[in-house]
């Protein structure tokens, strides 16, 4: 049965694609999971995957350094945010990429090609590992964009919704709302659940984005359609095409004061 491992430092990335791994491939066995690239370079070293999915900017050591320093050990697949020169470098068939999130349907087709050149002969396979050289070298041009530090705030949000875990892009975000055990998380299209409370996800998201209003609601600024008062005089906010409308505490009533 052929064998992987995970390198990237975001662990919700790693549970996603080791979830969406065994969805489309259920044959592929994650044998190890790293951090960063060095952690990556060792365990390849140590459990002689025959997949390696790198992420492309890690601290430390990047996915293109790892991808170096693994060589012919192991075939790796590149997982990265950034399409815009993932696509242009990656199509020419020798090294594969994962965007993020990643979606069954493109990591299907990634899958297919990785179990086409797994049966591949090895006349075929040293062919393929001089071209992953040459796209890795292409690659290694955009080290100063890749090596940029990471936005500090969350930029994804992983919710249940039924039996599946989706990665919710934080702008597409209406608002939190949190009771006793779970967290909704509300779009224009659907309702998830997690598990983290308003105040951990108030100190991950970007103030500027949302902002906290209740000490279990959250709501994104550019979903705001105005606020209201009730018969009671409680202030309320109105959400851009939803009907609920989410209270404001005395405490958070400033942030208002300019609308």
């Amino acid at each position: 049965m052929p064998t992987a491992i995970i390198a990237d430092d975001e662990r919700l990335m790693r549970d996603l694609l080791r979830t969406r791994l065994s969805q489309v491939w259920p044959e592929l066995q994650i044998v190890g999971e790293a951090k960063n690239g060095d952690e990556a370079v060792q365990l390849v070293a140590e459990l002689k995957p025959d997949l390696t999915f790198l992420d492309i900017r890690m601290p430390g050591k990047t996915g293109m350094d790892a991808a170096r320093d693994i060589g012919d050990a192991s075939r790796v697949v590149f997982v990265t945010a950034y399409d815009e020169y993932a696509v242009e470098a990656f199509e020419r068939g020798a090294i594969d990429y994962v965007l993020k999130p990643p979606e069954p349907e493109r990591l299907k087709i990634t899958v297919d090609r990785l179990k086409e050149r797994l049966a591949a002969p090895a006349a075929t396979q040293a062919q393929a590992a001089n071209v992953n050289d040459t796209v890795t070298a292409m690659l290694s041009q955009l080290a100063e964009k890749i090596a940029a530090p990471k936005p500090k705030y969350l930029q994804w949000i992983q919710a249940s919704i039924g039996q599946d875990l989706r990665m919710i892009p934080v702008e597409e975000i209406l608002f939190f709302r949190s009771d006793e055990k779970y967290t909704c998380v509300q779009t224009e299209k659907f309702e998830a659940l997690i598990r983290k409370p308003v105040r951990d996800l108030a100190e991950e998201l970007d103030p500027a984005l949302f902002w906290q209003i209740h000490r279990a609601t959250l709501v994104n600024v550019n979903a705001i359609e105005g606020v209201t008062r009730d018969i009671r005089g409680r202030h309320l906010v109105l959400v851009k095409g939803r009907s609920e409308k989410l209270e404001v505490s005395r405490s958070f009533l400033h942030l208002f004061k300019q609308m």
